[in-house]
Protein backbone atom coordinates (compact mmCIF):
# COMPACT_ATOMS: atom_id res chain seq x y z
CA UNK A 1 0.00 0.00 0.00
CA UNK A 2 1.34 3.37 -0.64
CA UNK A 3 0.08 7.07 0.17
CA UNK A 4 1.24 10.28 -1.31
CA UNK A 5 -1.98 11.92 1.14
CA UNK A 6 -1.18 15.08 2.58
CA UNK A 7 -2.86 16.29 5.23
CA UNK A 8 -4.76 19.92 4.75
CA UNK A 9 -4.40 21.95 7.69
CA UNK A 10 -6.64 24.88 7.32
CA UNK A 11 -9.17 25.72 9.78
CA UNK A 12 -11.80 23.35 9.94
CA UNK A 13 -11.00 22.13 6.51
CA UNK A 14 -14.33 22.79 5.44
CA UNK A 15 -14.44 24.48 2.01
CA UNK A 16 -16.23 27.13 2.32
CA UNK A 17 -15.63 31.38 0.13
CA UNK A 18 -14.34 31.41 -3.01
CA UNK A 19 -16.38 28.89 -4.92
CA UNK A 20 -13.79 28.58 -7.86
CA UNK A 21 -11.62 26.60 -5.62
CA UNK A 22 -10.75 23.17 -6.67
CA UNK A 23 -12.05 20.67 -4.49
CA UNK A 24 -9.77 18.89 -2.30
CA UNK A 25 -9.36 15.38 -3.53
CA UNK A 26 -7.78 12.02 -2.56
CA UNK A 27 -8.11 9.40 -4.99
CA UNK A 28 -8.18 5.75 -3.23
CA UNK A 29 -6.74 3.58 -6.60
CA UNK A 30 -6.32 -0.07 -7.01
CA UNK A 31 -3.04 -1.10 -8.34
CA UNK A 32 0.87 -1.97 -8.24
CA UNK A 33 3.00 0.19 -5.87
CA UNK A 34 5.07 1.07 -9.29
CA UNK A 35 2.09 3.30 -9.86
CA UNK A 36 3.50 5.84 -7.31
CA UNK A 37 6.63 5.73 -8.82
CA UNK A 38 5.08 6.53 -11.98
CA UNK A 39 3.07 9.15 -10.87
CA UNK A 40 6.44 10.61 -9.37
CA UNK A 41 8.31 10.31 -12.27
CA UNK A 42 5.63 12.27 -14.34
CA UNK A 43 5.80 14.86 -12.04
CA UNK A 44 9.53 14.93 -12.11
CA UNK A 45 9.91 15.10 -16.22
CA UNK A 46 6.93 18.23 -15.47
CA UNK A 47 9.24 20.17 -13.65
CA UNK A 48 12.51 19.06 -15.36
CA UNK A 49 10.61 20.64 -18.23
CA UNK A 50 9.66 24.20 -16.72
CA UNK A 51 5.77 22.65 -16.34
CA UNK A 52 3.64 23.18 -13.18
CA UNK A 53 2.42 20.33 -11.21
CA UNK A 54 -1.05 20.39 -9.49
CA UNK A 55 -0.52 18.25 -5.84
CA UNK A 56 -2.25 15.03 -5.97
CA UNK A 57 -3.35 13.18 -3.21
CA UNK A 58 -3.31 9.63 -3.73
CA UNK A 59 -3.63 5.97 -2.04
CA UNK A 60 -2.92 3.33 -3.68
CA UNK A 61 -3.83 -0.24 -2.45
CA UNK A 62 -2.98 -3.72 -4.25
CA UNK A 63 -5.94 -4.98 -4.98
CA UNK A 64 -9.89 -4.94 -4.51
CA UNK A 65 -10.16 -7.16 -1.53
CA UNK A 66 -7.45 -4.97 0.48
CA UNK A 67 -9.50 -2.03 -0.11
CA UNK A 68 -12.21 -3.49 1.04
CA UNK A 69 -10.26 -4.82 3.98
CA UNK A 70 -9.20 -0.85 4.43
CA UNK A 71 -12.29 1.09 3.97
CA UNK A 72 -15.04 -1.21 5.69
CA UNK A 73 -18.73 -0.14 5.73
CA UNK A 74 -18.00 0.41 9.33
CA UNK A 75 -15.16 2.51 8.67
CA UNK A 76 -17.14 4.73 5.38
CA UNK A 77 -20.03 5.45 8.35
CA UNK A 78 -17.22 7.12 10.70
CA UNK A 79 -15.84 9.01 7.58
CA UNK A 80 -19.26 9.99 6.69
CA UNK A 81 -20.12 11.51 10.14
CA UNK A 82 -16.87 12.83 10.93
CA UNK A 83 -17.79 14.75 7.34
CA UNK A 84 -21.18 15.73 8.24
CA UNK A 85 -20.73 16.98 11.43
CA UNK A 86 -16.65 18.14 12.00
CA UNK A 87 -14.51 16.87 14.00
CA UNK A 88 -14.92 14.94 16.83
CA UNK A 89 -13.25 13.36 19.65
CA UNK A 90 -12.87 9.80 19.22
CA UNK A 91 -15.32 9.12 22.44
CA UNK A 92 -17.96 11.36 20.90
CA UNK A 93 -17.38 9.56 17.47
CA UNK A 94 -18.04 6.06 19.09
CA UNK A 95 -21.38 7.93 21.48
CA UNK A 96 -22.79 9.11 18.41
CA UNK A 97 -22.22 5.96 15.83
CA UNK A 98 -23.36 3.74 19.42
CA UNK A 99 -20.07 1.63 18.72
CA UNK A 100 -17.47 0.59 21.01
CA UNK A 101 -14.83 2.82 21.97
CA UNK A 102 -11.62 0.46 21.35
CA UNK A 103 -13.16 -0.14 17.64
CA UNK A 104 -14.04 2.98 16.73
CA UNK A 105 -10.75 4.59 18.51
CA UNK A 106 -8.98 1.49 15.93
CA UNK A 107 -10.67 2.26 12.73
CA UNK A 108 -9.84 6.09 13.35
CA UNK A 109 -5.86 5.12 13.62
CA UNK A 110 -6.06 2.82 10.80
CA UNK A 111 -7.60 6.03 8.90
CA UNK A 112 -4.85 8.56 10.22
CA UNK A 113 -2.30 6.42 8.98
CA UNK A 114 -4.26 5.85 5.79
CA UNK A 115 -4.09 10.06 5.39
CA UNK A 116 -8.15 9.87 5.28
CA UNK A 117 -8.58 11.64 8.70
CA UNK A 118 -6.89 13.76 10.14
CA UNK A 119 -6.09 15.10 13.81
CA UNK A 120 -7.88 18.35 14.43
CA UNK A 121 -7.43 19.87 17.94
CA UNK A 122 -8.79 17.36 20.26
CA UNK A 123 -10.21 16.02 17.79
CA UNK A 124 -10.89 14.32 14.01
CA UNK A 125 -11.87 15.35 10.97
CA UNK A 126 -12.04 14.70 7.56
CA UNK A 127 -10.07 17.01 5.10
CA UNK A 128 -11.71 15.61 1.82
CA UNK A 129 -14.46 17.16 0.26
CA UNK A 130 -14.13 13.96 -2.42
CA UNK A 131 -13.05 10.33 -2.41
CA UNK A 132 -12.96 9.38 -5.49
CA UNK A 133 -12.39 5.35 -6.27
CA UNK A 134 -10.57 4.13 -9.22
CA UNK A 135 -10.53 0.54 -9.94
CA UNK A 136 -8.07 -0.90 -12.53
CA UNK A 137 -7.66 -4.39 -13.99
Amino acid sequence: MTSSAMSWRRGDGLARGRSDAPARQLHMRVGPPRDALDRFEAAWNRLAEGGRVAPLRVLTLQDLPLLLRTLTPARWTLVERLRKEGPLSVYQLAKRLQRDYKNVHTDVAQLMRLGVVERRGDGVAVPWEVLRAELGF
